[in-house]
C-alpha cells in the first residue's frame, strides 16, 4: 500500500507499535498467569507429599510400634516382632523340673466303694472275702449349689408391769426377707470385677443358686457398695502419695455421652482411680495424688506430669515402640544401634535388680558414654521435615523431622529416660499401670459407655478397692463380702 502523506506513515505506525505493545502485555500477562499456576500446582503436590507422607506413617503405626492398643489394628495383625531375646532353652517346662498335678485330699467329703463281687475268671463268689489293697482314685467336683435360709427369730415377752420386750435381730436384718452378704457380693462381683451385663448375671445367679434377681435389685447392690468405701479409699489414696515410686497413666471414659478422663496411679500394692470431666492438669489436681507426692513418679511423656516438683521416670518401653517406628518408616539406620543400647542397659539393671545393689559407677559410666555417641550421631538427622518448593515468606516455625523429636526428647530428659540406670528400685517402664488401667477400659467394650456419672464414680470406686485387695492377696469375693459385713478391707500404709 503506498502511503501518500507522512502523517498517514505516523499514524500506521503508532497503530503497529500499539498492536506490538498489547501483544507483549497479553504474552506476560499470559507467562504471570503459568508461573501462578505451577505456583499453585507445585504447592498443592507438596502438600499432597505430606499428606501422602502422614497418611502412611499413621498406617505404619501399630501396638508394635506405638502406643496404640491391639484391640484397635481390626483382622489383619502386625507381623510380631518382640523386642526380647529368644533364650536358648525350649519353651514349656524344662529338663528336671518337677512336675506339678492336683493332690489328693486326706479326708474326702465322700468315699464311694465299688466292690469285687465275683472273679473274673473262674466266677468264684468274692463277696465276703476282705480286700487285700484298695487303689484309690479321687474326683473334684462342685455339689449343687443352692441358697441357705437362715431365720432370725426374736422372742417377745410381756412383762407384769405392762412392757413388750422384743429380742434384738443381727445389725443388717432389717426387712422381713432380704439377701445375705454373699448373695450381695457375688452379684457385685460378677459385674465389676467378671464385667458380666446385668442380665446376664440376673441369669447367672438364677442357674447356679437358684437366685434370680432383677436387674434394679442389683443396680440397688451396686449402688450400696461404693458408699461403704470411703475410709478404704482414702487409705489407699494416702498410702501411694507416700510410697518412694508409683506409676501413672491416663486414658479416656466415656460418661453421659461425653469424653471424660480416666488418670491412674498404681504401686505393687495399691490402685487408685479417678474420673474428672476434664484432662491436662486439671484432671492430676483433682485426683490429689500427684500435689502430694514426693517419690519418683513413672509415666510416658506427657507434659501435664511435668508439672510437678516430684522427681520423674518415663516409661523405657515408649521410645522402643517409636524407635522401631522410626527404623521401619523413615529408614534411620541409626534406630537399631540405640534399640541395641538401650536393651543392653535394662539387660544390665534387670541382671542386678535382684540383689537390689546399684550399677557399678564404672559400668554406669560406660552406658552414659555408649549413648552419648548415639546421640552426638543423631545430630546428622534432619532436624526439619523438608521445605516446601515454594514455600517463599511464609510465617511460622517448620515441623521437625519425628526421629529429630525423638532423639531431643531422650537428650533433653536423658535423666528420666534412664532413671532405672542409677536405681534398681525404680521399674524400666510403667507396664503396671497400664495394666491396672486396662481393667477400667473393659467395661466400656461391653456397653459402649457409662450412662449416668454416678454410675461411673461407683465403677470407679469399687475397682479402686478390688484392685488394691487383689494385689494384697486378698480374694476380690471376700474383700467385697466384707464391704457388707460392716468389716471392710482397710489397707495400711506400707512405704516399701
Amino acid at each position: 500500500m503506498r502511503l501518500r502523506t507522512r502523517e498517514e506513515a505516523q499514524a500506521l505506525y503508532r497503530a503497529g507499535e500499539a498492536t506490538v505493545v498489547r501483544v507483549l502485555r497479553e504474552m506476560d500477562r499470559r507467562i504471570h498467569t503459568r508461573e501462578r499456576q505451577v505456583q499453585d500446582l507445585t504447592a498443592r503436590r507438596d502438600a499432597s507429599e505430606q499428606r501422602v507422607k502422614h497418611l502412611e506413617d499413621q498406617g505404619a503405626k501399630n501396638s508394635r510400634n506405638r502406643s496404640k492398643p491391639p484391640s484397635t489394628e481390626g483382622f489383619q495383625k502386625p507381623a510380631s516382632k518382640s523386642l526380647r531375646e529368644k533364650s536358648a532353652r525350649p519353651s514349656g517346662g524344662q529338663p528336671g523340673q518337677a512336675g506339678q498335678t492336683r493332690a489328693m485330699v486326706g479326708k474326702p467329703d465322700r468315699i464311694e466303694p465299688h466292690r469285687v463281687e465275683r472273679c473274673e475268671r473262674c466266677g468264684r463268689s468274692l463277696a465276703h472275702r476282705p480286700p487285700e489293697d484298695i487303689e484309690k482314685r479321687q474326683v473334684h467336683d462342685l455339689p449343687p449349689l443352692r441358697l441357705t435360709v437362715t431365720e432370725p427369730q426374736a422372742e417377745l415377752k410381756f412383762c407384769a408391769c405392762g412392757h413388750t420386750n422384743k429380742a434384738a435381730f443381727p445389725e443388717g436384718v432389717n426387712a422381713p426377707v432380704q439377701y445375705g452378704p454373699g448373695v450381695k457380693a457375688a452379684a457385685v462381683y460378677l459385674k465389676n470385677y467378671q464385667f458380666l451385663p446385668y442380665e446376664r448375671t440376673c441369669e447367672w445367679l438364677g442357674d447356679f443358686f437358684g437366685c434370680p434377681m432383677s436387674a434394679g435389685t442389683r443396680a440397688n447392690l451396686i449402688g450400696e457398695c461404693p458408699t461403704r468405701l470411703e475410709a478404704p479409699v482414702r487409705q489407699i489414696k494416702e498410702q501411694i502419695t507416700q510410697t518412694p515410686v508409683a506409676q501413672f497413666e491416663e486414658s479416656g471414659s466415656r460418661v453421659e455421652k461425653k469424653l471424660w478422663w480416666l488418670p491412674a496411679a498404681s504401686t505393687a500394692n495399691a490402685t487408685y482411680y479417678d474420673l474428672p470431666p476434664k484432662r491436662g492438669a486439671e484432671a492430676l489436681e483433682e485426683s490429689g495424688i500427684l500435689p502430694p507426692f514426693a517419690g519418683r513418679a513413672m509415666h510416658d511423656f506427657w507434659k501435664p506430669y511435668f508439672g510437678y516438683e516430684c522427681s520423674h521416670g518415663l516409661c523405657h518401653a515408649h521410645p522402643l515402640r517409636e524407635l522401631i517406628f522410626v527404623q521401619e518408616q523413615h529408614r534411620q539406620d541409626g534406630a537399631d544401634t540405640m534399640i541395641d543400647c538401650l536393651r543392653d542397659i535394662q539387660a544390665a539393671v534387670a541382671q542386678a535388680r535382684p540383689t537390689a545393689d546399684p550399677l557399678p559407677k564404672a559400668q554406669i559410666r560406660n552406658l552414659e558414654a555408649r549413648s552419648q555417641r548415639l546421640w552426638d550421631a543423631g545430630d546428622a538427622t534432619p532436624p526439619l521435615s523438608a521445605a516446601p518448593a515454594q514455600a517463599g515468606n511464609k510465617r511460622g516455625r517448620r515441623k521437625k523431622t519425628k526421629p529429630r523429636n525423638l532423639l531431643e526428647r531422650l537428650d533433653e530428659h536423658r535423666r528420666e529416660a534412664l532413671a532405672f540406670r542409677y536405681d534398681c528400685n525404680v521399674p524400666c517402664d510403667n507396664n503396671l499401670a497400664e495394666r491396672d488401667i486396662r481393667m477400667m477400659k473393659v467395661p466400656q467394650k461391653i456397653s459402649g459407655l457409662f450412662r449416668r456419672e454416678e454410675g461411673a464414680k461407683a465403677f470407679c470406686r469399687l475397682r479402686r478397692y478390688i484392685s488394691t485387695a487383689r494385689k494384697k492377696a486378698r480374694g476380690a469375693r471376700d474383700a467385697i463380702a466384707r464391704v457388707f459385713t460392716g468389716d471392710p478391707f482397710v489397707p495400711r500404709c506400707n512405704t516399701s
